[in-house]
């Protein structure tokens, strides 16, 4: 039997899935020295899955910079701290790879956040809401993905707290690495559907509201 995937899900839904967390390794990356040895050690692997997060501004017209980049293996995510080390040489080498297939989702906007840190040459990336489409899949944020794809909850709960803080709390280390690695789960499984066409595509019914009734078209 063909894997059942729906084209939108329900969020209401979501909220009672059992949460999905990275019960691997997380190594927080503070210097080049380090940053160095940890892309020597990505850069052997086979598939990697990347995010960044940014300081939320509360107030209007105050920005800041991408603060960390995630990157993941299968049982592995290395947190490399922007902004105690910048766009160090090791971390330039890692986004320009083109030898090891690289993943994130809605790419584009994280690649501007950490071109405004530096001048670096930007490597191939698969973007997983490119998948998303070729399978049909309508709602592509990637907790919404996650949980249509393998029926679990990414709580985004640790989202808007402080990624600029001295030393990151287990919470926000461990919120990071779920998002890198939720990202290699989510382009293994869906290579292997697409290849295998496993799967099976749901059409949700549109509900729309009117006159505080329900209708479903």
């Amino acid at each position: 039997m063909k894997k059942l995937i729906q084209n939108k899900v329900d969020k209401k839904a979501i909220s009672q899935f059992p949460r999905a967390i990275f019960d691997g390794k997380i190594v927080v990356v503070v210097s080049q020295a380090e940053a160095e040895r940890a892309v020597d050690y990505l850069l052997a692997q086979p598939v990697l899955g990347f995010d960044t997060e940014t300081r939320p501004s509360f107030k209007k017209g105050v920005h800041h910079k991408c603060s960390l980049l995630q990157v993941s293996t299968s049982n592995c995510c290395f947190l490399f701290r922007l902004n105690h080390i910048g766009l160090c040489p090791a971390v330039k080498r890692l986004l320009a790879d083109n030898t090891v297939t690289k993943v994130g989702l809605a790419w584009r906007n994280d690649a501007l956040g950490l071109h405004q840190l530096g001048d670096f040459e930007m490597g191939e990336f698969v973007d997983l809401q490119d998948m998303a489409r070729k399978i049909g899949i309508e709602d592509q944020s990637l907790a919404k993905l996650y949980a249509n794809v393998f029926g679990e909850r990414i709580s985004k709960r640790e989202q808007l707290t402080n990624w600029e803080r001295d030393v990151l709390d287990d919470h926000q280390k461990r919120y990071a690495a779920t998002d890198a690695w939720a990202c290699v789960q989510l382009y293994n499984e869906f290579k292997r559907m697409i290849e295998n066409n496993d799967y099976q595509l749901v059409i949700v019914p549109e509900i729309t509201t009117k006159n505080n009734e329900e209708t479903i078209s």
